[in-house]
């Protein structure tokens, strides 16, 4: 590979900057200073430094976002904040995979990862996501079989059998769990038993789990662990 198209494979610039950072002497290659933006490289072997700081090449990237309300699933937009503006530029390749609306906030996995991506959002997969859902009035044990049985809605979609969990200490506080994506799936479900949904967090997709340590907004990349176990059931 050459170097700077390695520096645009690890989102530390494009090709033009490149040479800007050979010209400046920026760049180290074994540490030797680099001479010249096109020389090839080994992206496996070679240690890349840009300012003393080692720079990591892996195909993909894989990361997990607390999305925060008002910033939508999507890689750009002219008038609303991506949730690409909430990473740094060296993971722009990503995108999210399945989406949030712009209201929900919680669990989104965002990667370049392509197989990864279609497994996961896959119709015949019927990997689940679970979410934490705030209700306008109480939900009855009714709901619960009604979720069982599959919900039709407004447009005459019947959904597939669903899990629906009733929070002891709070009957406005749900936890649904469901195998598709359908648009404002969640809330049209609540509506179509004459409730409404006034917060919506997704707790999990498939293995993963939100890490509570994450605030919204913030990000972080999966561990080994998290990537293989999400592999291996999707």
């Amino acid at each position: 590979m050459r170097l700077d198209k390695f520096i645009v494979a690890v989102g530390a610039g494009s090709r033009s900057q490149a040479k800007a950072m050979v010209k400046a002497k920026r760049l180290t290659v074994n540490g030797q200073i680099a001479k010249k933006a096109d020389m090839k490289i080994d992206e496996e072997t070679a240690v890349i430094c840009l300012d003393g700081q080692v720079l990591d090449y892996s195909e993909f990237d894989y990361i997990m976002l607390n999305k925060p309300a008002g910033v939508i699933s999507a890689t750009e937009d002219a008038k609303d904040r991506t949730v690409l503006d909430l990473l740094p530029k060296r993971y722009h390749r990503v995108a999210p995979v399945g989406r949030l609306d712009k209201d929900t906030v919680g669990l989104l996995l965002l990667t370049n990862d392509g197989q990864l991506s279609h497994n996961l959002l896959s119709p015949k997969k019927h990997v689940d996501k679970c979410y934490q859902v705030t209700l306008e009035k109480n939900c009855s044990t009714e709901a619960v079989a009604q979720m069982a049985e599959g919900i039709e809605l407004d447009d005459g979609y019947v959904c597939l059998p669903a899990k629906l969990e009733i929070s002891e200490k709070n009957a406005h506080l749900v936890y649904l769990t469901i195998q598709e994506g359908k648009f404002h799936q969640v809330k049209r479900m609540f509506a179509a038993l004459g409730n409404r949904v006034t917060h919506l967090k997704r707790l999990r997709m498939g293995s993963l789990i939100l890490d509570e340590d994450l605030s919204e907004g913030d990000f972080r990349l999966l561990t080994a662990s998290e990537l293989a176990t999400l592999k291996e059931h999707s």
